[in-house]
């Protein structure tokens, strides 16, 4: 009860502006009581005002009150400082239920500052003076406030885990490393960080090549979709242009065979109609001389009717003159017409005036992202079989070219200027492109290469040997460590090991991974570099007893 009547002092006796204790305090008209200074810097802000109000209430007061310090209010704070009291600290310093919170406070505990490695404790301001001051911490790491911190101690031997087991690949603590540990590779959990720091700053950079190798390539599809818009607009332009053209030739043409018709009807027409006068004169004649012989025949008069008849002359015997020709001439123009039209069709229908547009497929290889299971890397596997003419003598092949075993006798190998004869390598007959999974189970000294078709094959050189050119990547597995070798430069590896080695190429993207696989799958190495040619799988094998096989996946 009087740490809550305390606290209420805290409150009543602070400025609800500086939220600290009254310093000159001052009451305004409306019973308010506040810094002499404060209130004055809050009436004082802005443009003039014509009314100043109360922070709290807001109750307006015109004009500006005149402040004279409270002396009785004045002097009781200054008994409260006496007694050892502080202002409350404001509201947004105390740990909410997201923030980490001072393990040291009491009560209400504030904002933790930051978290010390070495004591596995989270400070706020004031109790992480202590650090600052005193030598006896300046050893001590802090970082920002961390809820995880129990998360560094061991659970085992509840110590802090200041070793990393690499065997194992987990952080543990000292007592670990000699007991359940024990014999284990283990290093300072501050040196494999500095280490595995050094590969998060390379794939940093190798992301951000990646990025502006990406950013060149959108930017050049973006050329590309600008040169298909033109190139598409320049087609469409053009075509239209063209079929204009050939439309108006069609319609000239047509306009000319319609004008050759009409001018042959015209000619048909008057040559019918001029015959059909004739022949209507003719019939006007003959049905004159008709009536004048029907005349002729009722004359009763003998003497009439003979000297009449002698004037009558004679019918000529003509024949009709009149011969009516087929209309083949129209036939024909529409016939010739029909000729032209197939023919326009037939030439519209060879591939030659197809519009096609695969020439201006744009070829796009993305990258395929890493499969994250060993299942989701077996639907990359491919079944790859070793190449007898690649093979060093002193190597024997079987199940099926997926197997190499050092044999110290010679095998009968004819001669191939494909044949390693220096370094007791193989090739596989399956070139790599794409994205490609495959494991290998290794007895002894081996080392899971892959390499350029044009490595070279003749002597010990090491142009021939796998990992010491620019043409191959060797993966060495010896006396349980690994190794990669590339152009002659190594770079050790540590992981759990384990007799069969998965690897994992994205030839496009120029990834090159290698896997420790038993009852779980364990990132060993990864390479990103960029592929210039098809790559080949293969094996270095050396030693009495020692054998290498390509796993059958499926």
């Amino acid at each position: 009860m009087a740490q809550k009547g305390v606290q209420l002092d805290r409150e009543t006796f602070s400025c609800s502006i500086c939220l600290d204790l009254l310093k000159d305090p001052v009451a305004i008209p409306c019973g308010h009581s506040y810094c002499m200074n404060c209130i004055k810097g809050f009436w004082d802000e802005g443009d003039e005002k014509e009314m100043y109000s109360c922070p709290l209430c807001r109750q307006s007061f015109t004009p500006r009150p005149v402040l004279l310090k409270n002396t009785m209010l004045a002097a009781l704070v200054e008994e409260l400082k006496k007694t050892g009291l502080q202002a409350a600290p404001a509201d947004h310093c105390y740990a909410e239920a997201e923030d980490v919170a001072c393990d040291v406070c009491t009560g209400k505990k504030l904002k933790a500052h930051k978290s010390c490695l070495q004591c596995l404790i989270s400070y706020c301001e004031k109790h992480i003076q202590l650090h600052f001051e005193s030598p006896a911490f300046e050893k001590h790491k802090l970082v920002e406030p961390s809820k995880k911190l129990q998360e560094n101690v061991c659970s085992r031997h509840d110590e802090v885990m200041k070793l990393f087991c690499r065997t194992d690949q987990q952080c543990i603590c000292y007592l670990c490393s000699v007991e359940v540990h024990k014999g284990h590779d283990t290093v300072s959990a501050a040196a494999e960080r500095t280490e595995r720091q050094k590969k998060l700053e390379w794939s940093s950079q190798t992301i951000k090549q990646r990025i502006q190798d990406r950013e060149k390539d959108v930017k050049l599809l973006q050329q590309q979709v600008e040169a298909i818009d033109h190139a598409a607009n320049k087609a469409v332009e053009d075509s239209e242009k063209i079929f204009t053209e050939l439309i108006r030739l069609l319609e000239k043409r047509s306009s000319d065979v319609k004008q050759q018709v009409r001018s042959q009807q015209k000619r048909e027409e008057s040559r019918v109609r001029e015959l059909q006068e004739k022949l209507e004169q003719e019939i006007t004649e003959l049905k004159r001389e008709d009536a004048e012989l029907k005349k002729l025949s009722h004359t009763e008069d003998l003497n009439q009717f003979l000297h009449n008849y002698p004037s009558l002359s004679p019918l000529s015997q003509s024949a009709s003159s009149i011969h009516i020709r087929p209309l083949s001439s129209f036939e024909d123009v529409t016939a010739a017409v029909s000729e032209v039209r197939d023919k326009l069709q037939d030439v519209l229908r060879e591939k030659r005036t197809n519009v096609s547009l695969t020439g201006t497929e744009v070829d796009v290889l993305l990258p395929q992202p890493e499969p994250k299971t060993r299942a989701g890397f077996l639907k990359y596997s491919r079944e790859i079989t070793l190449d007898p003419n690649t093979a060093h003598r002193h190597l024997l092949l079987s199940e099926g070219n997926r197997k190499a075993t050092y044999m110290l006798q010679p095998q009968f190998y004819s001669s191939h200027p494909d044949r390693f004869t220096g370094w007791f390598q193989v090739l596989s007959r399956e070139s790599l492109t794409g994205c490609c999974y495959w494991e290998v189970e290794i007895r002894g000294h081996i080392s899971v290469a892959v390499a350029y078709k044009n490595i070279s094959r003749v002597g010990v050189l090491n142009e021939c040997e796998f990992g010491l050119n620019e043409k191959s990547w060797a993966f060495y597995c010896i006396k349980n460590k690994y190794a990669l070798w590339y152009n002659k430069v190594q770079t050790p590896i540590s992981g759990p090991w384990s007799s069969r080695v998965g690897v994992y190429l994205d030839h496009s993207a120029g990834i090159l991974s290698f896997y420790s696989i038993s009852e779980t799958m364990t990132l060993l190495h990864r390479v990103q570099t960029t592929f210039t040619q098809p790559l080949y799988a293969g094996l270095y094998v050396y030693g009495s007893g020692v054998s290498a096989e390509l796993c059958k996946l499926k």
